[in-house]
């Protein structure tokens, strides 16, 4: 069984035993983490006798033996694992005693080095080796891994190999539980692309000898997208000496990424997790030279709260200076973290892929429209791609791939680009959950060429860094009023906070409670007995003031009080005097009160002789009020105004459909 494919249709075909005892969903939870203890239990037989020996010598007389077995757990080449495990077992000699099974397993797990026992912690399995041993599954299944048609040792199976076989079962278990596939795994055809993007501008550089070059992905998930960089440069110069990183939260997509790591060989401590990078960058000291990442849609930050919040209070020494969203939504704080990792002196690339929130989610002022401001004026956002729907296992919604770099080609300095591939998919023959289109390779092509053109089309638009940025100014109305004494307008005094609480009581005690009540209700008649008094419709402030307080003066009102009844009897009248302060300005109305997005380009006098004054006179702008703010309405720049189809033509087809349904009703009543 040399094929690699074969290996994945036997470890994939063991989940059946598990059938009954686990659901569908689970069966991932048991295969992966015994498929990893297989691989590693065949890459330590070389030394595993050297690695006992040196145990049982010095066990007793150092007390920290980590370094010496590291350095004897060693391959052919004499080149170490990185891992020991100094127990006597192996997959062979555990299925030699199936009644103690359980319990010389589990001295296995905890006879190997502590990086390894970080991960099979993080995949519980010792819940689910107690779990198969109570179904009766545990021997059968460690019986099954030791068959010699799952020889995974390394002369049989390379690094590379056996990480394509555990890539390709992490595609399968996320692909059968589509539900939450794409809370960790992103589809190999948007990675794909995304990959393709970030080294579009360097193929050239990336051909030079002896390079290092770091890739992060600070949401890494099962590390699909840090494979797929790797790859790529591999393929491009293999001499490039390609470093990952990566982070996770959550434990099980955690331990799989990190022994997906070193299944490949790869360096797993610069795996960290589980703990969420907004609260907690275990990477504080590290800059990168590409980042990848697909962050949580609409996740709330609301755990990472307090962390992010005091960061933020940093300004730009932390990762959150630009400010902060909504709690609802985490993205544009990957955003900024992923920014503030961008190397000073050298190039960085930078390639997300968000939902449409993090464009235009956010008024002036906002935390989302302050980010977004941040990034275009600082020139960081080189071009942003929107794909088809229907490309993910968990939504069916349109996503957005946000390219971004410290250091642009020439000729988009200043410039950001929009290229709609909304088109550009083909139908699957058989949905994954929400997944219904895949890009081709054909599809990625045409979005690369797209991207690279650079040059408009129906397809591609090219603005300015300014031309997605507003101010929001708030334009103001004068305040005009008539007042008169109505039974209607005398209702509203009763939405009045001050006046409803003449009738309140706050004692406990009720006979108390009920007479302050009493003698508030006659509070409120007497005064709108005396305000009834007053017959006369008034179009001016001051003497309707004047009038009611002299009509209220036996009942000592506060000024505060006496304007909000002045309020309450009132209503907008254009007719009516401006209502003015003491120094003579005109107050502003807020029911009237209004706000203008007026693009950074034009001139906000010019805007407002323009587009306000022709239609309000006497309205002016408040500057103290104006706010930068910044959008990126990707939908709107692409709509294409479609006319409605003609009456006639509706009219026909309602027609038709009617004629239908009669012809059904008359065959029903034929045979009935």
């Amino acid at each position: 069984m040399s094929n690699f494919q074969e290996k994945v249709t036997f470890i994939w075909d063991l989940a059946d035993l598990l059938r009954g005892s686990y659901k569908r969903n689970e069966y991932q939870k048991v295969i992966l983490p015994f498929t990893v203890l297989k691989r590693f239990d065949s890459v330590l037989e070389y030394s595993k006798k050297d690695v006992l020996e040196t145990y049982n010598k010095y066990k007793d007389t150092i007390e920290n033996l980590d370094p010496v077995l590291s350095s004897v757990a060693v391959d052919k080449n004499d080149n170490e694992l990185g891992f020991y495990n100094y127990s006597k077992y192996d997959f062979k000699s555990l299925i030699e005693d199936p009644e103690h099974i359980e319990e010389n397993l589990m001295h296995y797990l905890d006879s190997f080095s502590p990086n390894i026992q970080d991960i099979f912690d993080n995949f519980y399995i010792k819940n689910h080796i107690a779990r198969l041993s109570k179904a009766n599954l545990l021997f059968l299944l460690v019986k099954k891994f030791s068959e010699s048609k799952l020889d995974l040792h390394p002369d049989k199976v390379s690094n590379h190999e056996m990480g394509t076989i555990f890539e390709e079962l992490i595609r399968k278990f996320s692909e059968q539980s589509n539900e939450e596939a794409g809370e960790h795994f992103t589809p190999r055809d948007v990675v794909k692309l995304m990959t393709n993007l970030i080294f579009s501008e360097n193929g050239v550089h990336l051909q030079e000898k002896n390079l290092i070059k770091k890739i992060y992905d600070p949401a890494c998930g099962t590390g699909g997208m840090l494979t797929s960089c790797k790859n790529f440069i591999s393929e491009l110069n293999d001499s490039v000496d390609v470093v990952l990183y990566g982070q996770e939260v959550n434990e099980e997509i955690y331990a799989i990424c990190k022994a997906d790591m070193l299944i490949k060989g790869e360096n797993s401590e610069n795996i960290k997790g589980p703990s969420s990078t907004l609260s907690d960058d275990q990477l504080p000291d590290d800059w990168f030279d590409f980042m990848i990442s697909n962050p949580p849609y609409g996740r709330k930050w609301e755990q990472d709260k307090e962390a992010v919040q005091k960061e933020a209070e940093k300004g730009f020494d932390g990762r959150f200076g630009a400010g902060l969203p909504r709690i609802n939504d985490g993205q544009l704080l990957f955003l900024e973290h992923m920014l503030s990792k961008m190397k000073e002196d050298e190039k960085s690339r930078i390639a997300v892929i968000t939902n449409g929130s993090p464009l235009f989610t956010g008024d002036a002022g906002s935390g989302e429209s302050n980010i977004r401001r941040w990034i275009i004026e600082n020139d960081f956002l080189e071009a942003i791609i929107g794909l088809p729907d229907q490309l993910f296992y968990n939504t069916g919604i349109r996503t957005y791939i946000w390219v971004l770099t410290n250091e642009k080609p020439r000729k988009r300095v200043g410039k950001v680009q929009l290229v709609d591939a909304s088109n550009k998919y083909v139908k699957m023959r058989k949905s994954l959950g929400n997944k219904r289109h895949q890009l081709s390779d054909e599809d990625i092509e045409d979005i690369l060429d797209l991207y690279n053109e650079f040059d408009e089309n129906d397809v591609i638009k090219v603005f300015d860094n300014e031309d997605f940025g507003y101010t929001k100014v708030t334009v103001e109305r004068p305040l005009q009023l008539n007042y008169e004494v109505t039974e209607e307008r005398l209702e509203n005094l009763y939405a009045v906070n001050a006046f409803s609480k003449l009738a309140s009581s706050k004692s406990k005690d009720p006979e108390t409670k009920l007479k302050e009540e009493k003698k508030g209700k006659q509070l409120q008649d007497e005064i709108i007995k005396s305000l009834r008094k007053i017959d006369q419709h008034y179009k001016n402030w001051d003497e309707f003031e004047k009038r009611i307080k002299k009509a209220l003066k036996e009942f000592q009102l506060p000024p505060a009080f006496i304007k909000n009844i002045i309020m309450a009897l009132s209503e907008h009248d254009e007719t009516a005097d401006y209502v003015t302060d003491a120094k003579g300005n005109k107050k502003p109305d807020g029911k009237l009160r209004d706000t203008e997005k007026i693009p950074l380009k034009e001139d906000i006098e010019e805007y407002f002789q323009k587009e306000v004054l022709p239609y309000y006179p006497d309205a002016w702008m408040d500057p103290k009020k104006d706010k930068i703010g910044y959008e990126i309405n990707f939908t709107q720049y692409f709509y294409k105004y479609e006319p409605p189809r003609p009456l006639e033509e509706i009219e026909r087809d309602i027609n038709k459909v009617t004629a239908e349904i009669q012809e059904l009703i008359k065959e029903d009543l034929d045979e009935t």
